[in-house]
């Protein structure tokens, strides 16, 4: 299957680091919310973490989710077309992306759930620990890129 997509293999590049870019976007924004929906359920302004919910709803919806949908189609295409799936050396670098890109869906799915649990009144992190963990998406989109530019292996 490598090499299937031709000419078109710029193309879909160019659109899979489009949409990694809203990926990382709604990544670095609604991990904040949470932060800022916290604070505002801990200091009883229920009319503003109500609009955090609004707020967290449409960066779900129309950004974070879509992205990383479109994210994920265009990327295994083009790991499929660099050989992914026929077993082509030298591809342990995109091993390893996938992986981080595996934990980072991960990540994805934990803050969308925690994001319910705020809605729902139930907050188990304190606003330190969500600032931290604000911290994992720009780790992972550093590891990612030197794995992609550099190839160390």
């Amino acid at each position: 299957m490598s090499g299937f997509l031709g000419a078109a293999y710029d193309w879909v590049k160019a659109a899979h680091l489009i949409f990694v870019i809203f990926w990382m976007a709604g990544l670095f924004m609604l991990p904040r919310y949470l932060v800022y929906h916290q604070e505002a359920l801990a200091a009883g302004n229920a009319a503003e973490a109500a609009s955090w919910i609004e707020r967290e709803g449409k960066i779900r919806k129309i950004i974070l989710t879509p992205a990383m949908i479109v994210v994920w189609v265009l990327g295994l295409a083009l790991a499929l077309n660099l050989g992914l799936a026929d077993g082509a050396p030298g591809l342990g670098w995109l091993h390893l992306k996938l992986l981080l890109v595996f934990l980072l869906t991960g990540y994805h799915g934990w803050t969308v759930g925690y994001a319910k649990k705020l809605a729902a009144g139930k907050p188990t992190l304190t606003g330190k620990q969500l600032r931290m963990l604000n911290e994992i998406p720009a780790l992972a989109v550093t590891l990612i890129v030197v794995l992609v530019i550099v190839k160390p292996f």
